[in-house]
This record gives structure tokens, C-alpha cells and sequence, in this order.
């Protein structure tokens, strides 16, 4: 997400997503196309401060220019999850302006992502039943969303199969997003990212995908994207499957030399610990932003600094 994803994969994560309240948004640190390179290192993990604002702060993105915050508050199936934003103060600092206007309905709204035209997408589980997508975009501008519509050619179109989380380029011209499969008795079996590219309006899934996310993709769960603004590092969570109560997510990164090649073999991010997600990183590249569940169980945003 943006560097962008969401939540908590556990079964209080597995429930919120069959009752229709879905959410996803990741950390790491970086290594070359050749996995025996010495990895760029992140220090320095602090909390961060939303002045105003007190709930759970989940699938947090930072817009492509670092002055806006978007995230969604918690996910949990007894909230009704929406899409909020605040404006940049410093690093350690935002201020609170309210929920993202013009989007949120009684269904969940999360994981927010924008290129930087102003062209926002989020997860949305308003018409799921009837046409098995769950990927939206409008257009965003001083807390406002307008013109929305539904994302087309990203969906599988199949019945168990939800897309719960979504990251866009900072051009705008790829969605990193995941396939997650589901069915009556719980979930996700199987969660792995995707790629795709724009076509005219719509989007086209890449017959590329899985070769360019071949050291990512594997047999444990992997989501919540989140692209840099160069497309050479691409950090997201693995949670390992089966999931259970103690379950704890991982913030990786990847990186290749150039848009054009694979993404090399993650490294975890050894300075995020506990149970973190969803990574989005600034402008410079030089600070990584995340959720992380504190001992109350609430989600709060917290960073990591690129050693110099």
C-alpha cells in the first residue's frame, strides 16, 4: 500500500472477512537481485502520534508526496470499518481530519492506496455477494472521495476467492494486489500477491506475474504490498499457515536492480518485532510506516528509519 495492507490474519481476521468486514495492508529490510548481497538495514522503532484521533489505526498508506495519511480503523466484525485520513505534522507526527468522505457505507472500507494523480483505491466488501470483486477507486482531494467506481479486470471471478488487500504504483500503472481463497469453513488456505497493469480503464493481470513474484509467493500467506516509488523494492507480510491464536505476522522486503526483473529473495525486517503489518514508505524512501498490535490489543502506527 503506498506502501499500503491490512490486518491481523487470525480468526477474529477470518471471521471479520466471511461476514463481509475485509481489511489487509509491512516491513523489511532490503537486499539485490543477487541474495547474497548485504541487506540495507532498518533501526530505530518508534510510535507514532494522530493528534485527535484515539481507536484503532490499521493498513496505514502515505501518500506519494508524504502529506497525507490514509488507514482504516479496526476491522473487527462487532465495527463498522471505514477509511480516514490525516495530514502530515513531521515524521512522529499527523493530525486527525476525520473519516475520507464520499466513500465509506455500512459495509468494511480499508486498505487505502493512491498514485500521485489523486487516484485512490480501497478494499470494499459492498457488493461482494453479487459480483465477486472487492477492489474500488474514486478520486481523492482534501479528504474527499468522488467519482468512484469498481476496479475492473482485477477479480478472479470466482466464488470463494476475495482480493483483501490492494497497493497501486506511484504512476499509477500497476496494482500490486492479493488472491485469497476461502470457502464456509474459514480461511485463507491460500493468499499470494498479484500483479497487474493498466489497459485503457481497466486493468489486465500480468501473464508475467508469478515469474516477477517468484521468490515472494510461496506456500504460506502472503499480503499487503507495498511498492516503492523507483518499483525496485516491494515489502509486504507473510503469515505462516496453519493460522492459530499465536499467530504473528512478518514485515519482508524484495528488491531487483530494475523494473524489469524478477524480485529477488525477501530478507524479514529484524527490527519490527511483535504483531506487525501493512508497510508504507515515504517519498525519500528512508522510513518505513506500520501497524502493530500493542499488549490492549489495539492497532497504532509506528515507524523504522533506514540506517545511514
Amino acid at each position: 500500500m503506498s506502501c499500503s495492507h491490512w490486518n491481523k490474519l487470525n480468526l477474529n481476521f477470518i471471521l471479520a472477512l466471511l461476514s463481509g468486514i475485509v481489511l489487509t495492508t509491512i516491513l523489511y529490510a532490503c537486499s539485490k537481485q543477487d541474495t547474497s548481497s548485504k541487506p540495507i538495514v532498518f533501526e530505530g522503532v518508534q510510535k507514532v502520534n494522530v493528534i485527535g484521533y484515539t481507536d484503532h489505526l490499521m493498513e496505514p498508506f502515505l501518500s506519494r508526496d508524504g502529506k497525507i495519511l490514509l488507514f482504516n480503523n479496526s476491522n473487527d466484525p462487532s465495527v463498522n470499518t471505514n477509511l480516514h485520513w490525516a495530514v502530515t505534522v513531521d515524521d512522529l507526527n499527523f493530525e486527525y481530519k476525520g473519516e475520507v468522505t464520499g466513500v465509506n457505507t455500512p459495509k468494511l472500507e480499508g486498505v487505502p492506496t493512491m498514485d500521485r494523480d489523486g487516484v485512490f483505491y480501497f478494499v470494499s466488501t459492498r457488493d461482494y455477494d453479487q459480483t465477486l470483486a472487492s477492489i474500488y477507486q474514486s478520486n481523492f482531494s482534501n479528504g474527499a472521495a468522488t467519482n468512484g467506481t469498481q476496479t475492473i479486470g482485477v477479480s478472479k471471478n470466482q466464488a470463494g476467492w476475495l482480493n483483501f488487500d490492494v497497493e497501486v504504483s506511484a504512476d499509477g500503472q500497476y496494482l500490486y494486489f492479493v488472491d485469497g481463497r476461502f470457502d464456509q469453513f474459514g480461511g485463507p488456505y491460500e493468499a499470494d500477491i498479484v500483479i497487474a497493469k493498466k489497459n485503457n480503464n481497466a486493468f489486465q493481470r500480468l501473464v508475467t506475474s508469478d515469474e516477477i513474484l517468484k521468490n515472494v509467493n510461496t506456500d504460506q500467506l502472503e499480503y499487503a504490498a507495498c511498492i516503492s516509488a523507483n518499483d525496485l523494492e516491494l515489502y509486504f507480510t507473510r503469515l505462516t499457515v496453519p493460522i492459530s491464536a499465536t499467530s504473528a505476522p512478518q514485515i519482508f522486503v524484495s528488491s531487483r536492480n530494475t523494473p524489469n526483473e524478477s524480485f529477488g529473495t525477501p530478507l524479514k525486517i529484524e527490527s519490527i518485532a511483535g504483531f506487525v503489518e501493512a508497510a508504507t514508505i515515504s517519498p525519500d524512501g528512508k522510513t518505513v510506516y506500520y501497524h502493530k498490535k500493542e499488549a490492549d490489543g489495539k492497532h497504532a502506527l509506528y515507524l523504522t528509519k533506514r540506517a545511514e
